[in-house]
């Protein structure tokens, strides 16, 4: 009974620091915020498309996603934004795919387009190697997805 209460007291400890930690973590998160518009892209260089801005993209639904090819996670919800794009894009989505590298060797635009190549990926990609547009966005992770209503 001894090494049970020391055990269930770090036990308690730990939880409650992970309570607090969650909570200001969940403080911390961008909260949806109506009527503000979507920050611009600010990308110089792009890939399967000439430069965008959503000006461009007004009347489009448009799903901006943060990424970056060497992300196991990004790579997970890869087919799934392939087959949304692949089925919705005549009937009004755009896909954006702002590629923000989290180490040096994605910041090689060669290996992005031989990544986009082998995967099939079409939908329009902007190379965010500044994290410019990323924290425009107040951005905090990989993959991140925000949807942009018709009215841009």
């Amino acid at each position: 009974m001894h090494r049970f209460i020391p055990l269930f007291l770090s036990l308690c400890f730990t939880l409650a620091a992970s309570l607090v930690y969650l909570d200001k973590q969940a403080q911390a998160q961008p909260q949806y915020q109506p009527n503000i518009p979507a920050p611009n892209f600010t990308a110089s260089t792009w890939l399967n498309s000439p430069p965008l801005s959503l000006k461009d993209l007004r009347g489009k639904v448009v799903l901006v996603k943060f990424w970056t090819f060497g992300c196991y996670n990004c790579n997970n919800v890869e087919p799934y934004v392939k087959a949304w794009y692949d089925k919705y894009k005549d009937k009004g989505l755009e896909v954006i795919a702002v590629h923000s590298p989290e180490f040096d060797y994605e910041r090689n635009i060669k290996n992005v387009k031989n990544y986009i190549q082998k995967e099939g990926v079409t939908y329009p990609i902007a190379i965010d190697n500044n994290f410019i547009t990323w924290r425009a966005y107040k951005n905090r992770a990989w993959p991140t997805m925000y949807l942009i209503d018709k009215k841009v």
